[in-house]
């Protein structure tokens, strides 16, 4: 059974020390205002400021642009290497990549083996002043919370030689990812400290809310079992204490009557409530083996595609709650 394990993740500031951090900043800011005030308004100094370029920011994948546009805000210009919708598992650079890892200063990654291209493309890229985040550093990776079933000629699933690497799913896990883009942040680019602890602070409030409304949604749901076609969702499953009791793995093109008796008996052997595919997926294998077996299938979000907008981690997310909430009835 998997256990709800409510722990704060070590290296997460707080929101009231990033207030308190915020306040400190904003009062040396205020003490040396009145010595400025006298140069900076000369008609001198006027002319000779010019506003200096936004600090360059790459991402590697959607999640990652939400939460670093949420710090960065509009002190930095951010960008996206892999477009919204494509597989990040398996993606391949193109020289747009390189060339704008080559004028960027700051990279932001999750981590845990997922972007298996970087390596390659920062390296190609050769920019030697390039600011590298991982923002799932310090987070402990799960390396199997379920079980996987496989069909004869399902195609084998990503590899997480590290753990698996979807933990931005969590909002308490993507509020220490928050953290870490931070850090990385001021560290980079320490002009824009205050903006961006500004940000930060707010878009943890909101992770808080977010948490405490699954919390409070799916606190009777304990007993909800469901399947996935997709290991995206077991940090989220922890959380909040649900069953992703397998994965099943299935390949797009027609199964044969025997492959698909075996997904069949997976899902009967685990007595779930649940079949979960994923937005934009148009499977009709999928549709049929519902029917067969008399379960809805839904739909879970990993947000791997969608908007670019920061709020849309918490539209979606919501979405996600109003899916398992429906499912685990």
């Amino acid at each position: 059974m998997i256990t709800n394990q409510k722990r704060q993740p070590r290296g997460i500031f707080s929101l009231i020390s990033l207030l308190t951090l915020l306040v400190s900043i904003s009062g040396c800011d205020q003490a040396n205002t009145n010595q400025k005030t006298s140069v900076e308004n000369s008609p001198q100094v006027q002319e000779a400021s010019q506003p200096s370029a936004k600090t360059k920011v790459v991402t590697t994948f959607l999640p990652m642009y939400l939460l670093t546009k949420a710090v960065a805000g509009d002190a930095a210009d951010v960008e996206i290497l892999v477009p919204p919708g494509t597989e990040v598992h398996e993606y391949q650079a193109t020289p747009d990549n390189v060339k704008a890892i080559a004028t960027a200063k700051i990279l932001v990654k999750n981590g845990l083996g997922l972007e298996e291209f970087l390596d390659s493309t920062v390296k190609n890229a050769q920019n030697a002043q390039l600011v590298e985040i991982d923002a799932s550093k310090g987070i402990k990776p799960l390396n199997e919370i379920s079980l996987v079933e496989t069909t004869t000629k399902a195609e084998k699933d990503h590899d997480h030689t590290i753990g698996n690497p979807h933990v931005w799913l969590d909002p308490v896990l993507a509020k220490q990812q928050v953290m870490n883009i931070l850090y990385g942040l001021i560290a980079a680019d320490p002009e824009n400290k205050t903006s961006y602890t500004t940000n930060a602070a707010a878009y943890i409030q909101e992770l808080d809310k977010l948490n405490s409304e699954f919390q409070q949604a799916l606190q009777k749901k304990t007993n909800c079992t469901f399947v996935t076609f997709h290991d995206a969702y077991p940090y989220l499953a922890q959380r909040y204490n649900l069953k992703q009791v397998a994965v099943v793995q299935i390949p797009e093109d027609q199964l044969s009557p025997t492959e698909i008796q075996t997904v069949v008996n997976t899902v009967k052997k685990y007595k779930v409530k649940a079949l979960f595919s994923e937005p934009g997926v148009d499977n009709k294998l999928l549709k049929t083996l519902a029917q067969d077996l008399k379960l809805n299938l839904r739909t879970l979000d990993s947000l791997e595609k969608g908007e670019k907008d920061p709020q849309y981690y918490f539209k979606a997310m919501r979405l996600n709650l109003q899916t398992l909430e429906t499912a685990c009835q």
